[in-house]
């Protein structure tokens, strides 16, 4: 399981799609079990009777709303029947603690949600009247609801605003737009700060069908790109390199103008104060100046450097496009994954309220109220759980780009692209669960590894807002942009690492170090591709578009090591039409 020791240092010698073999068998063992600790947690939820909490909810008493409880020692008003009363109500349910994320007010289990505004204790009386829906507390009848002197903490806020039942969650929910936000913000516990996610609840509310209708033209604009980008690149490229060396040339005349006119306009007549200002500006413009005849001289170095690969990215993003006319189902994994990361995240987050529900009864010492809290070492569950949300959401990503590298291996190298499979999306489904889980699963750990601090950095910068001093907030920036760029870093060599386990199904060490070899052979060619072809995808990045981006990155990879392996001669033809 350790990562390239004790290995010895030989000359690769590639065999694109030539044999296959298990990669990384231990990683894919430690991937399973975590996998099953995960389950393990969700049974232990439910077979302790936090998902009944959570879908049935319960009151300030311990007692769960729809069936029979067990009294609760040292509790009152626990262990009541609650079969006929199905729903949870709160007597002040806009009362949000948004530190904590709770709701600060009394529960009850009533039988009917109240479905007009009470504005009176008289017209919640008739209501219970009516309606057999007590909603104040237990211990106080109908008759006692206008005269009680308890009234103000033992009945509902006045007035009780309208509500209608969640689905499936039995919660009696405000139709108040902006109370509503509020509330459903306190019934799940977060890990960052959304104390504005009542605007965003209610913009989303307003303006879905837009939204809906933006998203769709997203995906329309997106498809047209990927058909005429095999066309256009070139004058995108063209176009980018003339826009970058005018606006290069242009600033750094503009900037030296500046410096002349300001020098010229220095007379010493001028009061001293504004003298000293005058010179401060010129001396500026001409460290500007200078700044930028030196970044334009590398520029132009650069371009003429690089103009051969520049035709290099050009011609990639024409066989990119080549793939996806052979390939048009490619265009679809993006999707696929969207669905399973969507389906995921709703299962990780079932679970996280599970354990919010799960533990033993405790009674708060200031509300008085009853909470369920886990003591002991089952605490830790959600710091696994939570571990868990970023080491399968980064597994199921990583499955896209093995998925579409494997998928464009096949590709490219196969000569006679009339003989492609039948489905080469599914041929490198099939090859990535038959052979390569475990590469997979190496390789998303590892930037787990890396984004698990950045994000308890981020959660203490959070945190500390405001009252560290400027020493720790600049410290603790550095350290959070220095692992972003790690974890940036290591998320492109692992997608190289993984077309190179997609060719030569080698284990994930292997592969990330032959692809560091071949990336640092050809870095110039890496440096223009990544430059110049980053800013033609940047014209779809809103469109779903990074599609495009790992083709483009496989596709290089590939020409690479062709290009290495094969010279033209006979016998050894390169690949590359």
């Amino acid at each position: 399981m350790g990562c390239c020791g004790g290995e010895e240092r030989v000359q690769r010698e590639w065999r694109p799609l030539e044999q296959r073999s298990c990669t990384d068998i231990p990683w894919l063992i430690l991937f399973t079990l975590f996998c099953i600790g995960m389950g393990l947690i969700c049974g232990f939820a439910i077979a302790t009777g936090a998902a009944s909490r959570l879908v049935s909810g319960y009151d300030s008493y311990g007692n769960t709303c729809g069936q029979k409880n067990t009294a609760i020692e040292g509790i009152a008003l626990s262990g009541r029947d609650q079969t006929n009363k199905k729903y949870v109500f709160f007597l002040d349910p806009c009362n949000i603690d948004l530190v904590n994320r709770k709701i600060k007010s009394m529960a009850l289990c009533v039988s009917k949600c109240p479905d007009i505004q009470l504005d009176t204790y008289e017209d919640i009386k008739a209501f219970a009247t009516v309606n057999g829906s007590f909603l104040c507390s237990y211990d106080l009848s109908p008759d006692q609801y206008v005269s009680d002197p308890e009234k103000a903490t033992k009945c509902p806020k006045l007035p009780v605003l309208k509500s209608n039942s969640l689905p499936m969650f039995h919660r009696c929910t405000p139709v108040d737009i902006f109370c509503y936000a509020r509330f459903a913000e306190a019934l799940i516990t977060f890990l960052s700060d959304n104390s504005v996610l009542h605007r965003l609840v209610a913009g989303v509310m307003t303006s879905k069908e837009i939204i809906m209708g933006l998203c769709l033209l997203a995906l329309v604009l997106s498809m047209i790109l990927m058909v005429v980008i095999r066309y256009i690149s070139a004058i995108l490229v063209w176009i980018l390199t003339a826009v970058v060396v005018i606006g290069s040339l242009g600033g750094t005349c503009g900037l030296w103008w500046l410096y002349v006119d300001h020098k010229k306009s220095l007379n010493d007549t001028m009061p001293v104060n504004e003298l000293q200002v005058a010179k401060d500006n010129v001396s500026a413009l001409l460290v500007y100046a200078i700044a930028a005849t030196i970044f334009t001289v590398i520029l132009l170095l650069l371009m003429l450097i690089m103009r051969k690969r520049v035709a290099l990215t050009i011609a990639l993003f024409h066989v990119a496009g080549k793939v996806f006319t052979h390939l048009p189902l490619l265009a679809l994994q993006p999707f696929w994954t969207f669905l399973a990361l969507i389906c995921f995240w709703a299962y990780w987050v079932m679970v996280l309220l599970f354990l919010g529900t799960a533990g033993n009864p405790v009674q708060n010492n200031q509300t008085k109220l009853v909470e369920f809290r886990m003591s002991g070492p089952l605490q830790y569950m959600t710091w696994y759980h939570a571990v868990g949300l970023i080491w399968i959401s980064e597994f199921i990503l990583a499955c896209q780009q093995m998925t579409v590298a494997g998928a464009v291996v096949t590709y490219y190298f196969t000569r006679d692209k009339s003989n492609l499979p039948l489905t080469p999306i599914l041929t490198s489904v099939f090859r990535l669960v038959r052979y390569h889980l475990g590469t997979v699963a190496k390789g998303s750990f590892i930037i787990t590894l890396v984004k698990i601090p950045r994000l308890i950095l981020m959660y203490i910068h959070n945190q500390l807002k405001g009252k560290e001093n400027a020493f720790a907030r600049c410290m603790l920036k550095a350290c959070i942009c220095c692992l972003w760029c790690l974890e940036k870093c290591l998320n492109y060599l692992n997608q190289n690492a993984y077309t190179a386990t997609a060719i030569n199904s080698t284990n994930f060490c292997t592969s990330a170090r032959d692809a560091f070899v071949i990336l640092v052979e050809n870095a110039l060619r890496v440096a223009a591709i990544n430059t110049v072809g980053d800013f033609v995808l940047f014209l779809g990045k809103v469109q779903l578009f990074s599609l495009v981006s790992i083709v483009v990155d496989v596709l290089f990879l590939c020409f690479a090591i062709d290009t290495k392996n094969n010279d033209g001669s006979p016998g050894r033809d390169s690949f590359v039409k």
